[in-house]
């Protein structure tokens, strides 16, 4: 019991000194990161970009799936699922016949670039890749350790698109940790969610909790393709490792996400480390297109999904999940980048 109680107080203190790391750190918004300037990116500052030409509505803040693979391949290489991840078939009844169409897919992209104030060869990327970072980086959301046997079979149509060809998940030598996560949506969200579920005219509700899966890999040396990163981070120095987040399985809304960190030692002061963040996250196109549905009963009208997902809904509330997802994102990524920089 003790020692239950002494972890729960350690995680304690970490989580609020990271929250408190986090807060001295400043977002500043850019059209590219990649063209970003390295010499003027300042301590305590996070270059970002999610692609949205304005922050109140969805315009270029989600790209269909074959679009992003097409018009930027060195991209969807590192942040797509696996390598030869694609869109998968699934059966939907269509006026009032079943059939099998594609499950399209659009995807939120976001960059982001900061710098640590030590040298790249100081950074030990498997201190991170632990359940304790896991858990700091958002105490909204609770995570347990999963062995690859636990991983959720993935049986259902849209699911089993998600299987990856090469290996399964959680195995291999790069994988550090394995983790079952679950997140209970905040304010009234869970109020909206029962709403919509008296108008949804299929069998699958919607649940008021996000469930996901995903392994955190620490990835060096052969593991690298050093060329594709310094081309996708726009930085020539050399790649000293990567940590990679693959989300395999959603319950709902998502299909799958991915994050990398790619660091490297500054170019302009070999005594810091630049860091660049990028997250994927892949939404079911008809969970985006159902807004007329919405719109059309005044109870719900503020709860259009793409509102939702992207902050502007009277639904939103709070820093993690419910707040949409530019807010999580950036709440998120000046996480990782308070308990990177205290070390």
């Amino acid at each position: 019991m003790w020692k239950r109680r002494l972890a729960a107080a350690v995680l304690a203190l970490t989580t609020n000194a990271a929250l408190a790391a986090a807060q001295d750190y400043q977002i500043v918004k850019v059209a590219s990161v990649a063209d970003a300037a390295i010499d003027g990116l300042k301590p305590k500052t996070i270059l970002f970009t999610d692609h949205r030409t304005d922050d109140k509505s969805d315009k270029g803040a989600f790209i269909r799936f074959e679009e992003w693979t097409r018009t930027k391949p060195d991209e969807a290489k590192f942040l797509n699922l696996f390598p030869d991840f694609k869109e998968g078939m699934v059966h939907k009844t269509v006026d009032g016949t079943k059939k099998e169409v594609k499950d399209e897919l659009q995807m939120y992209i976001t960059e982001a670039r900061f710098m640590l104030s030590r040298p790249a060869a100081s950074v030990n990327l498997k201190n991170y890749a632990t359940l304790p970072f896991i858990k700091s980086i958002d105490p909204s959301i609770t995570h347990e350790i999963i062995k690859p046997s636990d991983v959720s079979t993935l049986k259902d149509e849209k699911g089993t698109n998600n299987k990856n060809p090469e290996r399964g998940w959680c195995e291999g030598p790069s994988v550090m940790v394995c983790v079952r996560s679950h997140y209970k949506l905040e304010g009234k969200l869970p109020i909206g969610v029962a709403l919509a579920n008296k108008i949804r005219d299929t069998d699958r509700k919607l649940s008021d909790t996000i469930d996901f899966e995903s392994e955190l890999r620490v990835l060096t040396g052969s593991d690298i393709d050093e060329p594709g990163l310094q081309k996708l981070t726009g930085v020539s120095t050399p790649v000293v490792g990567m940590l990679e987040q693959n989300m395999f399985y959603v319950n709902q809304v998502m299909r799958f996400g991915k994050l990398i960190a790619v660091f490297q030692p500054n170019p302009a002061d070999a005594k810091s480390t630049i860091t660049t963040v990028m997250i994927a996250l892949a939404v079911g196109s008809s969970t985006l297109e159902q807004k007329k549905k919405y719109e059309n009963v005044p109870v719900l009208r503020n709860l259009v999904p793409s509102q939702v997902l992207l902050g502007n809904s009277s639904f939103n509330t709070g820093n993690s999940i419910s707040a949409g997802l530019p807010s999580y994102v950036r709440n998120r990524v000046k996480a990782i980048a308070g308990i990177l920089d205290r070390g």
